[in-house]
């Protein structure tokens, strides 16, 4: 979900993939190193990284969030629903901090979506990082099936605990919240980008504390496409794919709308956050 970079002596981390990302140039002679298909689309050594950071991300994140669920049930609720929140959380966070300066670990559709229309990442790479993306899901939740298997095999896809739109709803409003973090921490200069990952996964956490018993807390639509292929259960699949997408959409823009000021940079950040403030009272 962010990608670092290094800016001024500073490292932080941006979400948005940009697209010279896609030409990958030799150090002596600057040839251009590119496959192309028949579509056009440029297939590189730094895309194809992209794309298995983010496969081995989203594996990651669903083995470790889906594998707590499986193993609460299996193991009669030994983890607890606050553990597996943390779990989530805590997934969420190191994947984020593991392949972040590779691919920007989106690790979800929805985010993906949401920077391709606020136009921090190019639509003609969408199509490959949400197949990678839902691919990593599938392998994740594969694995798991194949470890708890017999009379421990049990779903750990989302299913609304109620009505379909209130679990709708209540996507929509969690995945605003996410998506809203992330664009704050991690795509605003001003922000503070290295705790981006631990923003992001708190805000996880939180929202899989509460939504989890009502609608499950996907947030994110691989997280809800892999189980339910490898378990071929698509029961309210429909909302868990739109509301997430739409709420991540509806976040990146709201953010985007209150991000623009006409004050100058130096005074933003003349009461900037503590952390800054620390580091310039250190150096007098």
């Amino acid at each position: 979900m962010a990608e670092a970079s290094e800016a001024n002596g500073n490292h932080g981390v941006a979400l948005d993939v940009k697209d010279e990302d896609l030409s990958y140039k030799d150090g002596k002679n600057s040839a251009s190193k590119t496959v192309s298909d028949t579509s056009g689309f440029l297939l590189t050594v730094p895309f194809m990284q992209k794309l298995i950071a983010e496969i081995a991300g989203t594996y990651f994140l669903i083995f470790a969030g889906c594998g707590a669920v499986v193993i609460n049930a299996v193991r009669n609720n030994t983890i607890t629903a606050p553990g597996i929140s943390i779990v989530w959380g805590l997934a969420v966070m190191v994947v984020v901090y593991a392949v972040g300066h590779i691919s920007g670990a989106h690790l979800n559709p929805a985010v993906t979506i949401a920077f391709a229309t606020c136009k921090r990442f190019p639509w003609k790479q969408v199509p490959a990082y949400i197949s990678a993306q839902v691919l990593g899901s599938i392998l994740a939740s594969g694995t798991l099936r194949l470890l708890f298997n017999g009379h421990q095999d049990h779903f750990s896809g989302t299913l609304p605990n109620g009505s379909d739109v209130q679990s709708l709803v209540l996507e929509f409003i969690i995945t605003f919240y996410l998506m809203f973090v992330i664009s704050g921490v991690a795509t605003d200069n001003r922000a503070i980008g290295e705790l981006a990952g631990l923003a992001v996964g708190a805000t996880v956490l939180l929202n899989v504390m509460f939504a989890g018993p009502i609608s499950g807390a996907s947030m994110n639509p691989a997280r809800s496409l892999g189980p339910a292929i490898v378990s071929s259960k698509y029961k309210s699949l429909w909302v868990y794919i739109l509301g997430p997408t739409a709420g991540a959409i509806g976040g990146a823009w709201v953010y985007n709308i209150i991000r623009f000021t006409d004050k100058p940079l130096r005074e933003i950040t003349k009461s900037g956050s503590f952390l800054k403030n620390a580091a310039r009272d250190n150096s007098n």
